[in-house]
């Protein structure tokens, strides 16, 4: 047997990473600009997130949703403090396509409509409802197609007070920053316009935080920067700095059922312990801050250079956009310079480093990304 071939692979294999560096096989050291798809919050291995998860390991590491775990009630409490929303409710699982899964699911419980708005170029996860939110056809199975989506184009509140008008639009999801879709942020008056209009037709609006929240924008949310607060805000990649954890935050206005979610993974002893540490340490060294201070630093000095046809974002999610394909730059950075980014298409380069990356670490990625540019 041998691994599904799903993705194009780079001919290099990480075995090591400390702070904002990985190392590969062969001992090179490569500065980390992507964490791996966002994933990496707090630095690699950060010693306080090893320290917490090796000894709940050592206690326990996991057992059944049918038991009382208080690990998931300190959770719960931390990230409400964490994130202004104490409130609110929250449900665990084990990833980002299953928060949104979840999310969708119980919405349609909740009034009973079908149908969904999405928006162009959105992406929300790969499995049945999720993938099916997901502006790309191409990764759509035909087994996948049967729910009712209409996608719209981002910032047109028009077209969606036309589509809610219609009745039967259950929820209504959108990312806080659009991450696969090139870093494209949705505007400030839309989003508050969208929340006033799903209000009066009675339609859920699920705000897909998974790339651009826990602190990666600046804030804790994205959608923080406008004010509003959604019915549900769907989390995962930064909430657990590696281990696989996806979560809901649900409005008061939700009521349990037994049996209508569950989970069998979620929740459990080393995920509650990898995520209490995530939040200790951007709580202790202030990374939310760090990351709209580095952030606005990068943003400011790319902006300064040429051959660049758009930057932008907030904190540390970061589109630099090419007038053509920017892969050949991407390769350079990689095996020439040393440098891991992520990517957009085919003309969007993506930064989403750790949110500990220090001014020093910027600079040393700044020119070295000038010195590919050249």
């Amino acid at each position: 047997m041998k691994p599904f071939d799903v993705y194009p692979l780079f001919d290099i294999e990480i075995v090591k990473g400390e702070g904002c560096y990985t190392y590969d096989a062969q001992g090179n050291k490569y500065l980390d600009l992507y964490g791996g798809h966002a994933v990496i919050s707090i630095g690699h291995t950060h010693p306080h997130y090893v320290k917490r998860v090796t000894e709940q390991l050592n206690k326990l590491g996991f057992y059944s949703n049918s038991v009382q775990n208080s690990l998931q009630v300190q959770l719960a409490d931390k990230l409400g403090k964490a994130s202004g929303y104490e409130d609110y409710d929250l449900f665990m699982i084990n990833t980002g396509a299953e928060a949104n899964e979840n999310a969708l699911k119980l919405a349609s419980f909740y009034n009973g409509k079908k149908r969904i708005v999405s928006f162009g170029k959105s992406f929300h996860g790969r499995t049945s409802a999720a993938v099916r939110v997901t502006d790309n056809p191409k990764i759509v199975a035909p087994v996948n197609s049967g729910m009712e989506v209409a996608f719209l184009p981002l910032d047109d509140i028009e077209a969606v007070k036309a589509e809610l008008a219609k009745g039967d639009v259950s929820s209504v999801i959108i990312e806080g920053i659009q991450g696969v879709g090139g870093i494209r942020i949705p505007n400030d008056s839309f989003l508050k316009q969208l929340r006033q209009v799903c209000d009066e037709t009675d339609t859920v609006l699920i705000l897909d935080e998974i790339q651009s929240g826990y602190g990666r924008s600046g804030k804790f949310f994205a959608h923080q920067y406008v004010g509003i607060r959604p019915d549900m805000i769907t989390v995962a990649k930064g909430i657990g700095n590696g281990f696989p954890i996806g979560a809901v935050l649900i409005a008061p206005k939700f009521k349990a059922v037994h049996g209508q979610l569950g989970t069998t993974f979620g929740g459990n002893h080393l995920a509650c312990a990898a995520a209490l540490a995530v939040l200790e340490v951007m709580e202790d060294e202030k990374l939310v801050e760090n990351a709209a201070e580095i952030g606005e630093f990068l943003m400011a000095e790319l902006k300064k250079l040429s051959g660049i046809k758009e930057v932008r974002g907030r904190g540390l999610m970061i589109g630099i956009e090419f007038e053509e394909s920017a892969a050949a730059i991407r390769r350079k950075l990689l095996f020439e310079e040393k440098v891991f980014t992520g990517a957009s298409g085919t003309n969007v380069i993506r930064l989403l480093p750790p949110l500990c990356l220090t001014k020093n670490e910027a600079e040393i990625f700044l020119e070295r990304f000038k010195k590919v540019l050249k």
